[in-house]
Protein backbone atom coordinates (compact mmCIF):
# COMPACT_ATOMS: atom_id res chain seq x y z
CA UNK A 1 0.00 0.00 0.00
CA UNK A 2 1.52 3.50 -0.97
CA UNK A 3 1.32 5.58 2.04
CA UNK A 4 0.95 8.78 -0.11
CA UNK A 5 -2.08 7.57 -2.03
CA UNK A 6 -5.21 8.40 -0.06
CA UNK A 7 -7.43 6.15 0.84
CA UNK A 8 -11.07 5.63 -1.30
CA UNK A 9 -12.51 6.74 1.45
CA UNK A 10 -10.55 10.47 1.43
CA UNK A 11 -10.46 10.41 -2.04
CA UNK A 12 -14.62 10.17 -2.00
CA UNK A 13 -14.91 12.41 0.94
CA UNK A 14 -12.97 15.08 -1.65
CA UNK A 15 -15.34 14.80 -3.76
CA UNK A 16 -17.99 15.59 -1.71
CA UNK A 17 -16.18 18.65 -0.24
CA UNK A 18 -18.12 21.18 -0.96
CA UNK A 19 -21.01 19.45 0.98
CA UNK A 20 -18.77 18.95 3.96
CA UNK A 21 -17.71 22.37 4.29
CA UNK A 22 -21.47 23.82 4.37
CA UNK A 23 -22.68 21.05 6.42
CA UNK A 24 -20.14 21.88 9.03
CA UNK A 25 -20.81 25.77 8.40
CA UNK A 26 -24.27 24.77 9.20
CA UNK A 27 -23.35 23.28 12.30
CA UNK A 28 -21.40 26.01 13.17
CA UNK A 29 -24.12 28.67 12.27
CA UNK A 30 -26.37 26.87 14.72
CA UNK A 31 -23.85 26.25 17.49
CA UNK A 32 -22.90 29.86 16.92
CA UNK A 33 -26.34 31.30 17.32
CA UNK A 34 -26.84 29.20 20.45
CA UNK A 35 -23.77 31.20 21.84
CA UNK A 36 -25.02 34.51 20.28
CA UNK A 37 -28.71 33.91 21.89
CA UNK A 38 -27.08 32.87 25.56
CA UNK A 39 -24.88 36.06 25.56
CA UNK A 40 -27.06 38.48 23.61
CA UNK A 41 -30.05 37.29 24.32
CA UNK A 42 -31.80 40.78 25.43
CA UNK A 43 -30.00 42.43 22.65
CA UNK A 44 -31.39 40.26 19.83
CA UNK A 45 -35.36 40.36 21.58
CA UNK A 46 -35.03 44.10 21.70
CA UNK A 47 -34.00 44.33 18.20
CA UNK A 48 -37.40 42.57 17.43
CA UNK A 49 -39.49 44.92 19.27
CA UNK A 50 -37.67 47.51 17.88
CA UNK A 51 -38.72 46.17 14.67
CA UNK A 52 -42.32 46.02 15.55
CA UNK A 53 -42.10 49.17 17.60
CA UNK A 54 -41.17 51.22 13.94
CA UNK A 55 -44.77 49.82 12.42
CA UNK A 56 -47.08 49.64 15.48
CA UNK A 57 -49.67 51.67 14.23
CA UNK A 58 -49.55 50.97 10.46
CA UNK A 59 -49.14 47.09 10.53
CA UNK A 60 -50.68 46.17 14.25
CA UNK A 61 -53.05 48.98 14.53
CA UNK A 62 -51.84 49.65 18.05
CA UNK A 63 -52.63 46.02 19.31
CA UNK A 64 -50.15 45.34 21.69
CA UNK A 65 -51.69 41.82 21.97
CA UNK A 66 -50.58 41.23 18.52
CA UNK A 67 -47.60 42.44 18.74
CA UNK A 68 -46.31 40.59 21.61
CA UNK A 69 -47.90 37.48 20.14
CA UNK A 70 -46.08 38.27 16.56
CA UNK A 71 -42.68 38.73 19.19
CA UNK A 72 -43.06 35.45 20.53
CA UNK A 73 -43.48 33.39 17.91
CA UNK A 74 -40.47 35.48 16.14
CA UNK A 75 -38.54 34.28 18.86
CA UNK A 76 -39.29 30.64 18.55
CA UNK A 77 -38.10 31.03 14.94
CA UNK A 78 -35.00 31.86 16.18
CA UNK A 79 -34.56 29.37 18.28
CA UNK A 80 -35.52 26.68 15.72
CA UNK A 81 -32.78 28.31 13.46
CA UNK A 82 -30.46 27.36 15.94
CA UNK A 83 -31.48 24.03 16.32
CA UNK A 84 -32.42 23.28 13.02
CA UNK A 85 -28.64 24.44 11.69
CA UNK A 86 -27.05 22.41 14.24
CA UNK A 87 -28.77 19.05 13.87
CA UNK A 88 -29.70 18.98 10.03
CA UNK A 89 -25.95 20.11 9.68
CA UNK A 90 -24.70 17.13 11.38
CA UNK A 91 -27.36 14.82 9.67
CA UNK A 92 -26.15 16.18 6.17
CA UNK A 93 -22.32 15.75 7.49
CA UNK A 94 -23.14 12.31 8.28
CA UNK A 95 -25.09 11.39 5.27
CA UNK A 96 -22.24 13.38 3.07
CA UNK A 97 -19.85 10.79 5.07
CA UNK A 98 -21.61 7.49 4.39
CA UNK A 99 -22.02 8.69 0.83
CA UNK A 100 -17.93 8.84 0.81
CA UNK A 101 -17.79 4.91 2.20
CA UNK A 102 -20.09 3.37 -0.66
CA UNK A 103 -18.30 2.07 -3.19
CA UNK A 104 -20.88 1.91 -6.20
CA UNK A 105 -21.76 5.79 -7.01
CA UNK A 106 -19.74 7.81 -9.36
CA UNK A 107 -17.88 11.09 -9.11
CA UNK A 108 -20.59 13.03 -10.43
CA UNK A 109 -23.76 11.75 -8.70
CA UNK A 110 -21.67 12.01 -4.74
CA UNK A 111 -20.52 15.65 -6.32
CA UNK A 112 -24.34 16.60 -6.61
CA UNK A 113 -25.64 14.72 -3.51
CA UNK A 114 -23.31 16.25 -1.27
CA UNK A 115 -23.56 19.57 -2.39
CA UNK A 116 -27.70 19.48 -2.50
CA UNK A 117 -27.36 18.15 0.96
CA UNK A 118 -24.65 21.15 2.25
CA UNK A 119 -27.11 23.79 0.41
CA UNK A 120 -30.10 22.44 2.47
CA UNK A 121 -28.34 22.04 5.35
CA UNK A 122 -27.34 25.39 5.40
CA UNK A 123 -30.09 27.05 3.69
CA UNK A 124 -33.04 25.99 6.29
CA UNK A 125 -31.69 27.08 9.17
CA UNK A 126 -30.94 30.86 7.32
CA UNK A 127 -34.42 30.97 6.23
CA UNK A 128 -36.12 30.40 9.78
CA UNK A 129 -33.60 32.78 11.32
CA UNK A 130 -34.64 35.35 8.20
CA UNK A 131 -38.20 34.42 8.87
CA UNK A 132 -38.18 35.60 12.59
CA UNK A 133 -36.02 38.53 12.00
CA UNK A 134 -38.50 39.96 9.19
CA UNK A 135 -42.08 38.98 11.13
CA UNK A 136 -42.07 41.71 13.77
CA UNK A 137 -41.85 44.21 10.64
CA UNK A 138 -44.03 42.65 8.39
CA UNK A 139 -47.14 41.81 10.99
CA UNK A 140 -46.25 38.18 11.56
CA UNK A 141 -44.81 34.63 10.76
CA UNK A 142 -47.10 33.98 8.05
CA UNK A 143 -46.02 37.08 5.78
CA UNK A 144 -42.70 36.12 6.34
CA UNK A 145 -42.39 32.71 5.52
CA UNK A 146 -44.21 34.12 2.56
CA UNK A 147 -41.84 36.45 1.88
CA UNK A 148 -38.92 33.79 2.13
CA UNK A 149 -40.25 30.75 0.60
CA UNK A 150 -37.87 30.96 -2.20
CA UNK A 151 -35.32 30.34 -0.36
CA UNK A 152 -37.49 27.75 2.32
CA UNK A 153 -38.44 25.22 -0.42
CA UNK A 154 -35.74 24.41 -2.74
CA UNK A 155 -33.69 24.09 1.22
CA UNK A 156 -35.82 21.86 2.30
CA UNK A 157 -36.15 20.21 -1.63
CA UNK A 158 -32.65 19.54 -1.48
CA UNK A 159 -32.50 17.92 1.66
CA UNK A 160 -35.25 15.66 1.31
CA UNK A 161 -33.55 14.62 -2.07
CA UNK A 162 -30.76 14.36 -0.96
CA UNK A 163 -31.79 11.87 1.77
CA UNK A 164 -33.71 9.27 -0.58
CA UNK A 165 -30.74 9.55 -3.04
CA UNK A 166 -28.59 8.56 0.39
CA UNK A 167 -31.02 5.96 1.45
CA UNK A 168 -31.31 4.47 -2.37
CA UNK A 169 -27.73 4.35 -2.43
CA UNK A 170 -27.14 2.43 0.60
CA UNK A 171 -30.02 0.42 -0.35
CA UNK A 172 -27.95 -0.61 -3.65
CA UNK A 173 -25.08 -1.25 -1.63
CA UNK A 174 -26.19 -3.38 0.92
CA UNK A 175 -28.84 -5.67 -0.92
CA UNK A 176 -26.69 -5.86 -4.06
CA UNK A 177 -24.74 -8.83 -4.60
CA UNK A 178 -21.27 -8.81 -3.62
CA UNK A 179 -18.51 -7.00 -5.47
CA UNK A 180 -15.74 -9.54 -6.25
CA UNK A 181 -12.54 -7.97 -5.77
CA UNK A 182 -10.35 -9.77 -8.20
CA UNK A 183 -12.41 -8.84 -10.87
CA UNK A 184 -13.83 -12.14 -11.66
Amino acid sequence: MDIARPSTFAENVRIGRYGVVLSMLSILFGFGLGGAFGGFESTFKDGLAASAEEVRETVYGGDDAKIESVLAKSWSYHKRAHMHGAGIGTSALVLILLLAALRRPSALVRRVVSLGLGLGALGYPVFWLLAGRLAPSVGGTGGAKKALEWLAVPSAGLLLLGLVAVTILVAIELFSPKVDPAGG
